[in-house]
């Protein structure tokens, strides 16, 4: 890319889970919305995304991010069938949690909130972590999502019946696996590339 590495040196970066906004910021210089070619219009699929740093950042590779997004919305917002949304996001904010991601973790839990009205339990999930009890179905998403993000990989069978046991059928399952393994890949992808802040102008 030919970039330097940014430091921000007056970031007071959030230690802590939370469902407020947060904001984030890239090591790397995210593509200027001046310089956007009609290329990497297309692969924001969103226009209205030009104004996220993230997004600006990783449209440096077109075709990979328009991939990316048209699967993000393809497992979080095609729910005419399968898992509720609120379970979706809740797999998700889970898997955030597990992996440390900070930012997703608030974004995700905020979704999971909105589509729950259960924002108490949203809010364990955060305070306490992974094993926080939320009710044997969330419990059994919870536990899914943590499986498939662990390294090694640890979701088994056991997984798929604890799901079954509590309600879920197989595409609903299906929802849980994909929500929790984009989220696995996407932390991954966001703690690489900046770091979280408090909300701009809070």
């Amino acid at each position: 890319m030919g970039d330097s590495i940014i430091v921000h040196a007056g970031n007071h970066e959030p230690v802590a889970f939370t469902q407020d906004e947060l904001g984030w910021l890239p090591w790397i210089d995210p593509l200027p919305e001046a310089e956007l070619t009609d290329r990497h219009w297309a692969g924001l699929v969103d226009r209205s995304r030009v104004k996220s740093d993230y997004f600006r950042l990783l449209v440096r590779d077109p075709e990979v991010l328009e991939a990316r997004t048209r699967t993000d919305k393809d497992i979080f917002y095609n729910t005419a069938n399968g898992l509720p949304r609120a379970e979706r996001e809740l797999a998700a904010a889970a898997t955030s949690r597990y992996n440390g991601c900070i930012y997703c973790a608030s974004v995700h839990a905020r979704f999971a909130t909105v589509h729950s009205k259960r924002r108490d339990d949203i809010q364990r999930l955060l305070d306490e972590g992974v094993g926080a009890d939320l009710g044997a179905r969330w419990n059994a998403v919870v536990r899914a999502s943590v499986a498939l993000a662990s390294t090694p990989i640890a979701f088994g069978k056991e997984h798929v019946e604890e799901l079954r046991s509590v309600g879920l059928d197989d595409a609903e399952i299906v929802d849980v696996i994909n929500s929790a393994a984009f989220f696995n890949w996407a932390n991954r992808l966001m703690l690489s590339l900046g770091e979280p802040a408090p909300k701009s102008g809070a």
